[in-house]
């Protein structure tokens, strides 16, 4: 039976502008999230997608030393879902490449297209879920309340102002990457996430992101924020742990690196 046989998330796959994103894990263990919206599903094969090596040099680089991949896919509805799959190689020429140069969003952008067509083989659909936008207001307010900064040592980076400022609406989508018991990049909402202070991140733990409640201190995390004028930023760093208040799970990661993910100079380190 396909895997992927919703016919909403095929929808929301088959979408150029739904935002998506591709989590990936260096030979070392550490995630990677960043958008990618070129991500499709493949004509040929019920459980296959398809995306555009476009803006991709550290998932690029992730991919070809490990395979395993994660991706989340969230409309503007807040309806998502939480995939895992296995990065199956590149395609120079071909059907997947003219299909992907053919969307709107390559088909008229400023530079020179992608370079090949990656493929995933999707192996599970790990998670539905809807978030009610009532929710988020309340969640972010909580979180922001709930901020306690951790004690922070000479590891950690300042957020740059413009990266504090774009965390600040919460239109904002904001997801959170992790690494699952068996390896694989597990990517999560997070739609509280915002800065506890000037070096550690803090939100509300969603409870479509339960394994984070349980993720040790000291885990590398990654998180990536796309506000809707498309600007977006990683922040990585190290996850320290789960406390509950108010009867809610409040996380905090500590940063440690901070990277611009658009243009002009894509995966550029900033803090």
């Amino acid at each position: 039976m396909s895997v992927l046989n919703d016919a909403n998330l095929l929808k929301a796959l088959a979408g150029e502008m739904t935002p998506k994103f591709l989590a990936t894990r260096s030979s070392d263990g550490i995630p990677n999230i960043v958008p990618c919206t070129s991500i499709m599903p493949a004509d040929d094969a019920p459980d296959r997608l398809i995306f555009g090596n476009f803006l991709l040099r550290k998932s690029v680089n992730n991919l070809d030393a490990d395979a395993r991949v994660g991706i989340i896919v969230m409309t503007t509805d807040l309806e998502g879902w939480v995939l895992q799959g296995d990065f199956a190689g590149w395609q120079r020429t071909g059907p997947y490449v003219e299909r992907i140069m053919s969307t709107d969003l390559l088909r008229y952008n400023a530079y020179t297209g992608i370079r090949n067509a990656g493929i995933i083989e999707v192996r599970k659909v790990l998670r539905h879920f809807r978030i009610p936008k009532t929710r988020v207001l309340a969640d972010y307010l909580l979180a922001k309340a709930l901020a306690r900064p951790p004690a922070l040592d000479g590891r950690h980076t300042r957020l740059p102002l413009v990266v504090q400022r774009s965390f600040q609406p919460m239109t904002a989508l904001r997801v959170l990457a992790c690494l699952d018991a068996d390896g694989y990049p597990l990517a999560l909402p997070a739609l509280s996430l915002q800065p506890a202070c000037e070096s550690a991140m803090v939100c509300r733990i969603d409870p479509n992101a339960e394994e984070l409640v349980g993720l040790p201190a000291g885990a590398p995390v990654a998180a990536n924020l796309l506000t809707l004028d498309v600007v977006s930023f990683q922040v990585k760093g190290e996850w320290r742990g789960c406390r509950r208040a108010l009867g809610a799970p409040i996380g905090t990661m500590a940063v440690q690196e901070v990277y611009a993910g658009g243009p002009p100079i894509p995966g550029r380190r900033v803090a």
